[in-house]
């Protein structure tokens, strides 16, 4: 494999840790614009704040319970975390119609 190969393969790789709060220093929204799946403990879910793959956990937000500042409270699950890129990028192969 060719370097450039190797820096493609690394570039589709979603980051170990990511948040959608703004305020986290674990925010990326360059990243998350081209979306990211989440499966965590087999299961694929779409209502993650934040995960951690090297740490095993994720957090989701705890029912419509708010704080004070007005955010969501989270709850964090451990367990075995997978994420990976909904848009594939721009090296994504184009599937042929008819």
């Amino acid at each position: 494999m060719s370097e450039e190969t190797n820096t493609t393969a690394a570039a589709d790789l979603p980051p170990e840790r990511i948040a959608i709060d703004p305020a986290s220093e674990y925010f990326d929204a360059e990243k998350l614009q081209r979306g990211i799946g989440i499966r965590f403990k087999g299961v694929v879910r779409t209502n993650v704040e934040e995960y951690s793959i090297p740490e095993g956990w994720v957090r989701v937000q705890a029912g419509k319970t708010m704080d004070r500042k007005g955010r969501p409270l989270t709850i964090k699950l451990n367990g075995p975390v997978e994420a990976w890129y909904e848009d594939l990028g721009e090296n994504a192969p184009v599937a042929k119609k008819g």
